[in-house]
């Protein structure tokens, strides 16, 4: 038997077929057009999830269950997306709509979540009881594995590790707090950093590399001047890693897991990222003269961590 995994984001609406060894047979992706009715977008999550079948070579029948992902505060035990600005639902039966549309059993959960769960039974954190995976992306999401268990709070609002503030009366944020560790560690927060280097150092090379346009800036400019010699990149990068690392050490100063790892487009840059970090984490950790530490790695299964957590969903139930 197969699952199906859906990830629901504010862009695209991305389906899968899972196998029992965690490989994806399948795919399909569709707009996800927001605003729009949740009716039309269960309606275009159902033809994303027939075409990922059909391109899988089976039918509904091979399917055992199916997951979402989705953002937002989400009630994975009735199946109802309690709140989500991205998406603008309100108490929305998500998990009826869709199991209505496909005859299954459909499981719920947080899109953050979802990706942390994929991580810890297929990619990074596979083998360990206790995981946390950060995401750095237009936010900093969060998904925290104890003893095998998503932890979501009693409210299903937990895990929201981007939101604790490093910076006191710091950079304001999204949410409405102010210095919260994703207005500082975001990969839109290292776009602003750079930004902001470019006005100050007209010299960089960080011009050169987006044609002397501003909004051509993304999040390999700073680490591309780095590689250059660039002393404006570096300091962006050295900064930037600083305000990861910070967030990192309170995490794991809060959880102590076995491991931790680190996703979203920054984490490609690999060890130019994860050393730094270790080294930072490595004197500010409060365990850090015991012989079990902390390992951190970068994530193993990029956009796939969704689909395959979302699809194991129901293992959790």
């Amino acid at each position: 038997m197969y699952r199906l995994g859906i990830d629901l984001g504010g862009t695209n609406i991305a389906a899968g077929v899972v196998d029992e060894k965690f490989n994806i047979m399948g795919t399909a992706s569709v707009k996800t057009n927001l605003p729009r009715p949740a009716e039309e977008i269960a309606d275009d999550m159902k033809k994303a999830a027939f075409e990922a079948i059909k391109n899988a070579g089976i039918s509904i029948d091979d399917i055992e269950s199916v997951g979402i992902g989705a953002p937002g505060s989400i009630n994975n035990q009735d199946g109802t997306i309690s709140y989500s600005n991205n998406l603008e639902f309100y108490d929305v039966d998500l998990g009826k709509m869709m199991s209505e549309r496909l005859g299954k059993p459909v499981f719920l959960e947080n899109d953050a979540n979802a990706a942390a769960y994929g991580e810890f039974i297929a990619g990074a954190g596979k083998g360990t009881k206790n995981f946390i995976a950060i995401t750095l992306g237009t936010g900093v999401g969060g998904g925290i594995i104890i003893d095998g268990k998503i932890y979501s709070g009693h409210n299903f609002a937990g895990g929201e590790l981007g939101h604790t503030v490093i910076a006191m009366d710091g950079e304001y944020c999204t949410c409405g707090r102010n210095g919260c560790w994703e207005a500082y560690a975001s990969a839109t927060a290292l776009v602003r950093q750079s930004k902001q280097a470019m006005i100050r150092y007209p010299e960089t090379v960080m011009w050169k590399l987006c044609g002397d346009d501003i909004n051509r800036v993304n999040g390999r400019t700073a680490f591309d001047a780095m590689r250059q010699g660039d002393k404006a990149g570096k300091m962006v990068v050295d900064k930037y890693i600083n305000y990861i690392a910070v967030g990192i050490s309170n995490v794991i100063n809060t959880f102590q897991p076995e491991v931790l790892c680190i996703g979203g487009g920054v984490s490609k840059e690999g060890k130019t990222l994860t050393d730094p970090i270790n080294d930072f984490v490595s004197g500010e950790d409060y365990a850090r003269t015991s012989n079990k530490r902390t390992v951190i790695k970068t994530a193993t299964l990029g956009n796939d961590a969704g689909i395959i957590g979302a699809a194991y969903l129901a293992d959790l139930h």
